[in-house]
């Protein structure tokens, strides 16, 4: 199994961010789950990168080349991609994995985040998305996403886009029983 872990290079956030990605990580080794992710060094991509490393599990990196030439890249992590933007980037992290798990972030997180559930709505991208709500992290998005939905901003099917999950121990789970999702979800993207 390929999954694409979205998350944070900041190295000041709580520790039990730092606790929950390393547990991640342990899960993802045991299940011999091959990682893609931002290619950092620091913050929970360094976590998640050193956690796995340490192991010997499988991860690999994608970065734009105006961040390694900022010294972003993580020196030991050896199956690396650089790419000319953050747009390839993005697609890059996509293409050829089961799943995707996003942890805490930033706005770089968030704008992958939402981005990826644009493309499921759409029927472009079809994989799991699971939503690591660490220390209930994530709950404003959920309320919010919820809203959408109440709304009638997007169909009630789209509920079923993305899981929400509070400890790593349940993410491979999620992503195993996540609910099929395919093409022709075009259909019923603009909630007419």
């Amino acid at each position: 199994m390929r999954i694409c872990v979205y998350c944070a290079s900041s190295a000041k956030v709580h520790s039990d961010y730092f606790e929950a990605t390393e547990k991640l990580a342990l899960e993802f080794v045991k299940a011999n789950v091959e990682v893609v992710y931002g290619g950092g060094a620091v913050g929970l991509m360094g976590k998640l990168a050193d956690t796995i490393l340490l192991q010997g599990g499988k991860i690999k990196g994608i970065m734009p080349r105006f961040m390694n030439e900022v010294e972003w890249a993580h020196k030991d992590v050896t199956d690396f991609e650089f790419t000319e933007t953050m747009h390839e980037r993005k697609a890059r992290f996509l293409e050829g994995i089961d799943g995707l798990v996003t942890l805490p972030g930033g706005s770089g997180t968030l704008e992958e985040l939402l981005e990826a559930i644009t493309l499921k709505r759409l029927g472009q991208f079809t994989k799991p998305i699971v939503i690591l709500n660490t220390k209930g992290f994530y709950d404003p998005l959920r309320e919010m996403l919820e809203r959408c939905v109440h709304e009638n901003f997007m169909h009630e099917k789209h509920l079923e886009m993305w899981s929400f999950v509070d400890q790593p121990k349940d993410v491979i789970d999620a992503l195993m029983t996540a609910a099929a999702w395919d093409k022709s979800a075009i259909d019923f993207a603009t909630n007419k």
